[in-house]
């Protein structure tokens, strides 16, 4: 049984389900997220999420960036392509 992040702070679990429920689920929840037009989405998704979420992000006019959040999930930042990059220095210690 996944748990499964609705926003920031708040993430379910549907006991009884499977993980492709899990998935649609996500993948609704970012669809949502899409449709209110936010200049930037953050989410944490399942890997086997991924290509979808960037197949959608570009449908919809938006940058993914990923990055890994744990063992079999990552968090992805959608930006709307309309914004610019955020440029941020990176050290290499």
């Amino acid at each position: 049984m996944r748990t499964i992040e609705v926003e920031e702070g708040l993430r379910v679990r549907f006991p009884g389900r499977g993980a492709s429920f899990a998935d649609g689920v996500e993948i609704g929840i970012l669809l949502a997220h899409l449709g209110e037009r936010q200049p930037v989405i953050a989410q944490t998704i399942s890997c086997g999420n991924a290509e979808q979420a960037r197949v959608l992000a570009a449908k919809f006019g938006y940058r993914l960036t990923l990055e890994a959040a744990g063992a079999d999930s990552m968090r992805i930042t959608l930006t709307a392509q309309a914004l610019r990059p955020r440029l941020r220095i990176v050290s290499s210690a």
